[in-house]
């Protein structure tokens, strides 16, 4: 086995001996299960790129050398052919997909393997430690790999083989690969979405671009981010990004077009067939977060007297790409809903049955169109729908459904927003575990930083001594404040605003103010028993002790004052909510963290300095 990084730079010898240049990089042919290097290319005098046939020319080869079985003035020199890649420039140091492990990778090295005394052939890409290691040095790879075996902690190879790998760095639409070779063609859509989310922006377009209509359509409906969405269809072109939209159901696309600026989101409809555009503007005419904004206008609808026979040759005529039919929708004479029949009850009946005599007796569940999304996935997901028909209220006719993908989505991203909220995270990659622990750490221990920044204002404030013994009750206050955005954001993710069974905002004020009063009056209780006992205490205790329970008094103010302004907290909680807009949790520890220092510091000093002075 041999490596890319000991071939690279190595002296490029003819039979004679006489040096002609260094290896610059190793052409391979991209058809192969395991590729065989078919090209040398190196660098001559005057750095003069060349290129000759590995094949015909290569003699030996190692860790020091590569000899070639000719004199240079039998030597004739050739070109890359176009099922060819040179590894060097196309693969090292760039990003590849592993479609194995679905990620995103950096290839560090690339591992070869001789089948003869001059035949090479590609393994894989190194993508772990080592293969960084050995760019440094070979020697250094080995000593670090030694200490760490001494330590217990093996460092292992991280091979991806050729037939797993997927190149987006670069244009090889005109290479044809084996086909054993999977490549992103391959993928589930929501695959493919994952591993774009992981690119540098730069690539994601080059990924789509491999991509044809109905796969890129399928793959951008499963991004999760709508600004990372909007900003690859952005900077596509616009006959791609319209077919592309055409291709979407109707609920995907104006979900999508609803994020582009509105000249751009204009251009494109227009690019559009009629019918396409008519779906999309509908559901555009609704507000953000609504059963209407959600729903898509593909389902299966007919007349109750329909028999089985008749509906079957309908969904029969289905285009391929149409949304998933789970529910027939029956109509009467008014086009008005009166009944609902799963499909697989069709299958069970005889052809002449009239799909009337099989509706259920049950009343039929339906949405209105202004209906709080949230409200609708709750509802699919309580009575176990796979479809819920969107009506609309004064004509009674069926508009469009939502399904249990889109009501899945709908539960993720609020499930995502109250963690958000409530200062949690949604959730991480292995990559980015460090940061999370250390993001963690700051949100769940961020008064001790502030506990920090008081004790610095009243050591200067108050002089060392006593600025850091007022200092020590200032936990109570800031612990208190933590609290209180807790207690806030809990009510605020419990209760509904509209929900009539919600507690007011005077009612939760009054709970509110009633919890600062009591932790203020256990503080004070803590403070009145120290006091009477270290009241017989020296002078130089009696003065810390009466320094330290005046810090006290400053965290009781500061509490009260905490628990009095949680309303305001939750009102513009609900106000951001209804504009849509989100709102961190640990920005509003941060806001609650220094109100609290502000109070505790002012308080302490306006009870401490005229004593000292």
């Amino acid at each position: 086995m041999i490596y890319l990084s000991q071939l690279l730079g190595n002296p490029v010898l003819d039979a004679n001996g006489e040096r002609i240049g260094v290896v610059n990089d190793l052409g391979i042919a991209t058809r192969e299960v395991f590729p065989r290097v078919t090209s040398l290319a190196f660098q001559g005098p005057g750095k003069t790129p060349f290129m000759i046939s590995w094949r015909k020319y290569v003699e030996t080869f190692d860790e020091t050398e590569v000899r070639l079985a000719v004199p240079a003035t039998d030597i004739r020199f050739s070109y890359l052919q176009p099922d060819e890649v040179l590894i060097a420039r196309d693969l090292l140091n760039k990003q590849i997909v592993d479609t194995r492990g679905m990620r995103v990778v950096r290839v560090n090295d690339l591992k070869l393997s001789d089948t003869s005394s001059s035949q090479l052939r590609l393994l894989g890409a190194e993508v772990g430690v080592r293969g960084i290691l050995r760019a440094l040095s070979p020697a250094f790879e080995r000593l670090v790999i030694r200490a760490s075996h001494a330590m217990g902690h093996d460092i292992p190879e991280k091979i991806i083989a050729w037939n797993y790998m997927d190149l987006i760095d670069r244009d090889l639409s005109s290479v044809k690969l084996s086909v054993s070779h999977q490549t992103l063609d391959d993928l589930h859509p929501a695959d493919v979405a994952d591993i774009i989310e992981q690119l540098d922006p730069r690539l994601r377009g080059q990924v789509f671009a491999q991509l044809d209509d109905a796969q890129a359509a399928e793959a951008m409906a499963e991004l999760d981010d709508d600004e990372m969405a909007a900003k690859i269809v952005g900077d596509m072109e616009d006959a791609d990004a319209s077919r592309m939209l055409s291709e979407m159901d109707p609920d995907d696309a104006a979900e999508l077009v609803g994020e582009l600026d509105y000249e751009r989101a204009e251009k494109l409809l227009r690019l559009m067939g009629i019918n396409e555009q008519r779906a999309i503007r509908q559901l555009l005419g609704y507000k953000d977060d609504t059963a209407g904004r959600i729903m898509t206008s593909e389902f299966v609808s007919v007349p109750r007297e329909t028999t089985v026979a008749e509906v079957a040759e309908r969904m029969r005529a289905l285009p391929d790409d149409f949304e998933p039919v789970n529910y027939v929708y029956l109509t009467d004479a008014d086009e008005r809903l009166c009944g609902v029949v799963p499909v697989r009850r069709l299958f069970v009946s005889e052809p002449d049955v009239s799909l009337s005599d099989l509706a259920s007796d049950d009343d039929v569940l339906t949405a209105k169109p202004d209906d709080d999304q949230e409200d609708v996935a709750q509802d699919i997901a309580k009575y176990n729908l796979l479809a819920m028909p969107v009506v609309d209220e004064k004509s009674g006719k069926v508009l469009g459904i939502v399904t249990v993908d889109d009501a899945l989505d709908v539960m993720e991203e609020e499930h995502e927003e109250d963690l958000r909220i409530a200062g949690g995270t949604a959730n991480s990659s292995d990559s980015e575990t460090n940061s999370g622990d250390l993001m963690r750490f700051l949100r769940n221990e961020m008064w001790f930083f502030f506990w920090m920044a008081a004790a610095v204002v009243l050591a200067i404030a108050l002089g060392p001594d006593t600025g850091v013994a007022v200092a020590f009750a200032a936990p109570v206050a800031l612990v208190a404040a933590v609290e209180m955005v807790r207690f806030v954001t809990n009510f605020f993710l419990e209760y509904d605003e509209d929900d009539e069974d919600a507690p007011s905002v005077p009612g939760f004020a009054v709970k509110s103010i009633a919890m600062g009063v009591l932790w203020a009056a256990i503080v004070m209780l803590v403070c009145a028993a120290a006091n009477g006992v270290v009241s017989g205490a020296t002078e130089g205790l009696g003065a810390i002790v009466f320094q330290l329970l005046r810090g006290f008094e400053a965290s009781v103010a500061a509490v009260v004052i905490t628990f009095v302004l949680a309303p305001i907290y939750l009102l513009v909680l609900r106000r951001r909510d209804e504009q849509g807009a989100d709102t961190s949790g640990l920005a509003l520890q941060v806001v609650a963290l220094v109100l609290a220092v502000v109070v505790f510091v002012g308080v302490a000093l306006a009870l401490v300095t005229p004593v000292l002075g």
